[in-house]
């Protein structure tokens, strides 16, 4: 009996539905969870958990925070890099902040909130003004320079509007207004240079618009290698990378040290012991697991409460 040409197009669908259901619904993900129970991997499938004492801390593919209630630092335990996964490594809201190179304005917030102690939520950092504040935090905790390019020393962007005519190459050789962008009136005292080609340069008011000057900003005088390195104020794509660099680590090592009633030395052959090299000699670079480096303080080094 031969069908109308409706009915075996239908039929066709279904059977396409059924033969696709089986194997990419059923077939492959059971053969995925049975590579994933070969011994060598079935602890990475399992999620790569890590323990101490008996008790699962973490995960050695999932970075994590070592602060305290308030979000300080714990002095003792080696930081990881910065997350913009969630709240910070929430592995349901893995993400990237998707600023660049380019952002940085900062959208300023309302002085009559902050005076009050209280957030704008139509207030958003640059990602520039993001790592200037960074660098400043980790460099204070770290007792070095938290100076970069491009920061002022209050830790945001050092970034100027400046007005007047505009030549042919874009440029503004006799500037006539110079507005500090991302310092607030109200909020800082004084901008971070007092002029600019000999402009006295202001200090930003909220709610004023300064799309109409030439953004420039000021390199100043920063080390072009900054002593707190790269990955210390920038977040992974993911925003849950559980490793940093060798050259954070070392950063870090004093001051663990000092909180652990350790020497530098010793704190270093730990930092060692958790380096994985290039994966096939290769490829990527040199990294510590953050992790497993702060379980390796804890199980020989105990902090006494």
């Amino acid at each position: 009996m031969r069908y109308p040409t409706w009915i075996r197009q239908h039929l066709a669908a279904l059977r396409a539905v059924l033969v696709l259901t089986v194997l990419l619904g059923v077939a492959y993900p059971l053969a995925v969870f049975a590579v994933g129970q070969i011994p060598g991997l079935k602890h990475h499938a399992d999620g790569s958990y890590v323990s101490l004492h008996g008790r699962t801390v973490g995960s050695a593919l999932i970075g994590q925070s070592f602060t305290d209630s308030d979000g300080n630092p714990l002095k003792q335990y080696f930081q990881s890099r910065p997350s913009n996964a969630g709240d910070g490594y929430d592995p349901t809201a893995t993400s990237a902040s998707n600023l660049g190179p380019e952002d940085i304005v900062d959208t300023l917030p309302d002085p009559k909130l902050v005076a009050a102690g209280k957030e704008d939520e139509n207030a958003e950092q640059s990602l520039l003004t993001q790592v200037c504040g960074r660098s400043k935090a980790v460099g204070e905790l770290e007792g070095v320079s938290g100076a970069r390019p491009f920061c002022t020393p209050g830790g945001v962007g050092a970034v100027l509007a400046v007005f007047g005519h505009r030549t042919a190459d874009g440029t503004v050789p006799h500037p006539t207004r110079v507005v500090s962008l991302n310092e607030e009136q109200g909020v800082v005292k004084a901008p971070f240079i007092a002029a600019y080609k000999g402009v006295p340069v202001e200090l930003a008011k909220y709610g004023e618009d300064y799309a109409r000057g030439l953004v420039v900003p000021i390199k100043g005088g920063a080390p072009a290698e900054p002593a707190v390195p790269a990955d210390a104020v920038t977040a992974s794509g993911s925003g849950l990378d559980p490793h940093i660099s060798p050259a954070y680590a070392s950063l870090q090592v004093n001051r663990v040290a000092k909180a652990r009633g350790m020497t530098p030395a010793e704190v270093r052959r730990l930092v060692a012991d958790n380096t994985d090299g290039r994966d096939l000699g290769f490829m990527g670079e040199r990294r510590v697991n953050v992790l497993k480096l702060n379980i390796a303080l804890d199980r020989t080094h105990p902090v006494r409460g």
